[in-house]
């Protein structure tokens, strides 16, 4: 016969064996599997065994722990360099007279084109002095002084070495004297020299062109000055800046803008002793800023458009690896010349 403290064991070792069956099924308790001791003489009366809870059990009500979630590191993409956006260079040289209108028609030209603009020279008739400057210049193209980089002429310079240029431009004219300067435009480097010094290749002005140049390598270069090497006016071809136009050629330049004969004239890009290259520098005079016209001479190889009755201004408009070329002339002329070309690239040095 079975004595109640057995059979009341027996329920509970029972009751104990279905919960953890029914715990194991969901999963939830994983300790619920250790017998349980039985009275070693069912007729004799033991105590029973103790059921300690094991921790699953004793967890297994507790909400399932959740791990954080690492979101993951994006990836780095480098953003492409932004192509330089087209710039306008726009400008003239010969301008300034208070005996003609020829500058304050060109200057009206400037006052409708957004851009930089660039003097080539012989600024303020006849010699450059600070009340010509003040009195002829000022009222017209002195309206874009602060966007203007010039340079001098010969004129400019027949008081007392351009100082009255140099005080009238102050720092947009460069180091007083000196006259030449450089400056980025866009892609491009742009150039700014001096025709009224000296230009040999041992100058300090040809020494400071190698060294701006190796410094600024660029897929185009533009350089400007007042006395044209090529020109099919009565001043004539000039071998003055030979030196000069030969480092520009060695380190790719693609362009060079003149002034001094009063007209305006594009010539074939050719090298420096006049030869057709297409990888050569193309040559413009644009002496059409205000002053009194000038007579043709007879044409110089390379000359492919000129025009010598028609003041106006060349526009330029200088994209990452090209140009396009167009002058305007001032209200009522008709003579247009435009044209678009790409750059040589970089040269391979002096």
């Amino acid at each position: 016969m079975t004595s109640p403290c057995t059979s009341s064991f027996q329920t509970v070792a029972r009751l104990l064996v279905a919960l953890c069956s029914f715990a194991l099924a969901l999963g939830i308790l994983a300790g619920c599997g250790v017998p349980l001791a039985r009275p070693a003489d069912a007729g004799a009366a033991q105590a029973p065994t103790a059921v300690v809870a094991t921790p699953a059990l004793a967890a297994s009500t507790d909400a399932p722990t959740r791990i954080p979630t690492v979101p993951p590191t994006p990836t780095q993409i480098p953003l492409p360099t932004p192509t330089p956006l087209p710039q306008v260079f726009v400008g003239a040289g010969d301008i300034a007279s208070c005996g003609s209108d020829g500058d304050e028609q060109t200057a009206q030209l400037l006052d409708t084109i957004d851009g930089t603009v660039f003097t080539l020279g012989d600024n303020a008739y006849d010699d450059g002095t600070p009340e010509q400057f003040a009195r002829c210049y000022d009222p017209t193209w002195g309206r874009h002084k602060d966007r203007t980089h010039p340079v001098p002429g010969n004129h400019d310079y027949h008081t007392s070495d351009g100082a009255g240029y140099y005080a009238y431009f102050g720092d947009r004219a460069g180091p007083a004297g000196k006259g030449y300067y450089s400056f980025n435009l866009g892609a491009w480097h742009i150039v700014a020299l001096n025709s009224e010094i000296k230009a040999k290749a041992d100058s300090a002005q040809a020494k400071w062109l190698q060294a701006d140049l190796a410094a600024n390598p660029a897929a185009c270069t533009l350089a400007y000055w007042h006395e044209p090497m090529f020109s099919s006016g009565p001043h004539g071809n000039d071998a003055h800046m030979k030196p000069i136009w030969d480092i520009l050629a060695s380190a790719g330049a693609d362009v060079i803008l003149t002034g001094h004969d009063h007209l305006y004239e594009r010539f074939a890009p050719q090298t420096s002793d006049g030869t057709p290259d297409p990888n050569g520098i193309r040559q413009f005079v644009v002496g059409t800023g205000g002053a009194s016209h000038y007579v043709f001479q007879p044409i110089q190889p390379n000359s492919e458009a000129r025009n010598n009755d028609t003041y106006g201004v060349l526009k330029l408009t200088l994209r990452t690896t090209s140009y396009d070329w167009e002058f305007v002339p001032v209200a009522g002329g008709t003579f247009h010349d435009m044209g678009s070309a790409e750059c040589v690239g970089p040269g391979t040095g002096p």
